[in-house]
């Protein structure tokens, strides 16, 4: 049968791996939308040297996605070279996410390296996790077409995980002892998030989040073929520098590395321009319905145009819409608030594509070299992933800083609330524009990428290698 039309997944697996990275990414979407708020709100520490210890912890984390890449390929395991990893991280990763929210008498230097200390671990924690994760998505299914339709599922659900802290915040104030003037409920003024507040939101997505992340270990089957590869750092990098596809895809998510601000000011964001850090909820849902939407329809738009020219067309398309949604402002919100779910539309499919390229780069190294490679690849995916995400909070904390941003303030001045909605908006989409130039020359798209796969299920036979 041939390789590109035969199914292999069924409903409880593609279930699990959505439920799986749901819950993965609910815990990065907490720690990175309220981290640097509970530090600055609780123990008084300054918003730019905080942002300048989670960038060096999160560049110096990023080293440890190799090394991680290097062992699930040498894994030669009854469960898979990727599983166990995931297995590993599970336990570190919510004990980290717990005690990061706690409140320590700490002041000055020592506050600043507890910060430091205790993400740096938190940020290994999750890179245990998180390579393995994206990793996966090339082994689930030979079939490239299944792949694509799963991993645009699984990431469907996957953002809107990353999104969910918008809402679980807000529901631990309502349970915490007078959590409901949260909102106002009793005629009173906003108050800020308090210290229980953020540590039972801390234990909530932290327990519930590994134990949905558990299911992939449990219920998901590694199908694809595989020889344990013993590389050292330097076959690492050799494996990287030919695979030209993957570097495409790399250098093209560095250069959209403001697309990541976003995300990282929304609790900022909503406080200056929605005058409460709780309304983060409406202004995550107003991008996160777009982005769920998008994923949603990339598959259709694959097929009819090409993972290239899908991620070139919405790449432009985001520019326009964040350009747009600048000038609308925010005096007139329903205007505002339609903008912002248009700009949802295309950060969902060029953060799924590049998920959806990667495993297409293994493909193509396994058939130019023999080695399947995906903790390489998906090493290097994370690492960039990771440095971006990190230089995109940074840049967005430096902006918050340009707007005397100050998370107590009751009222904020024009400047400010100018200065932070064109950090959300307009900068972001101008870096979607620069995203574009790198995969002008990305070339595994159409007929060549089904008959890489093809060729490798052919190899796999000549071999007597069978499919899980």
């Amino acid at each position: 049968m041939d390789v590109t039309t035969q199914k292999h997944m069924n409903f409880k697996e593609i279930f699990a791996y959505s439920a799986g990275l749901f819950g993965f990414q609910a815990i990065v979407g907490f720690l990175n939308s309220y981290q640097a708020e509970f530090y600055v709100a609780t123990m008084a520490a300054d918003l730019a040297i905080v942002g300048v210890l989670i960038l060096v912890a999160k560049v110096l984390s990023a080293v440890f996605d190799p090394i991680v890449g290097n062992l699930i390929d040498r894994k030669d395991s009854k469960r898979g070279k990727l599983k166990p990893f995931i297995l590993y991280s599970l336990l570190p990763l919510a004990i980290m996410t717990i005690v990061i929210f706690i409140v320590v008498p700490f002041r000055g230097v020592a506050l600043y390296a507890y910060i430091f200390v205790t993400y740096l671990l938190w940020s290994l924690a999750m890179t245990l996790g998180d390579v393995p994760s994206q990793g996966i998505a090339s082994v689930l299914t030979p079939n490239p077409t299944e792949r694509t339709n799963v991993v645009s599922i699984a990431n469907t659900v996957k953002s809107v995980g990353f999104s969910a802290a918008a809402v679980i915040v807000p529901i631990a104030c309502l349970i915490v002892p007078g959590g409901s003037q949260v909102f106002g409920f009793e005629g009173e003024k906003d108050t800020p998030i308090s210290s229980s507040e953020y540590l039972l939101t801390a234990v909530l997505v932290g327990v519930i989040g590994c134990a949905l992340f558990s299911l992939i270990y449990f219920l998901n089957k590694e199908r694809v073929p595989y020889t344990a590869e013993k590389m050292s750092f330097s076959d690492m990098a050799k494996a990287l520098k030919d695979n030209k596809p993957l570097i495409m895809v790399i250098v093209s998510y560095f250069l959209g590395f403001g697309r990541q601000m976003a995300m990282s000011i929304q609790v900022q964001a909503s406080n200056a321009l929605l005058g409460s850090q709780n309304y983060v909820i409406v202004l995550g849902i107003a991008t996160a319905v777009g982005s769920v939407i998008s994923m949603a329809l990339v598959p259709a738009l694959i097929k009819k145009l090409g993972e290239k020219n899908v991620f070139i067309l919405m790449s432009v398309y985001g520019f326009a819409i964040s350009l747009i949604t600048f000038f609308v402002g925010t005096d007139n919100k329903i205007p505002m608030f339609i903008c912002l779910f248009l700009i949802g539309l295309q950060f969902g499919a060029v953060t799924l594509l590049p998920m959806i390229m990667t495993a297409d780069c293994v493909d193509y190294y396994e058939l130019k070299t023999g080695k399947r490679t995906e903790g390489v690849c998906y090493a290097v995916l994370s690492l960039t992933i990771k440095v971006c995400l990190a230089l995109g909070t940074a840049l967005g904390l430096i902006m918050l800083q340009i707007a005397n941003y100050d998370a107590n303030a009751g009222v904020f001045t024009e400047s400010t609330k100018d200065i932070i909605y064109f950090s959300y908006t307009a900068l972001p989409g101008i870096f979607s524009l620069l995203a574009i130039f790198p995969m002008l020359k990305y070339d595994i798209v159409g007929e060549k990428k089904l008959d890489i796969a093809r060729q490798l299920q052919q190899k796999r036979e000549a071999a007597g290698a069978k499919v899980k």
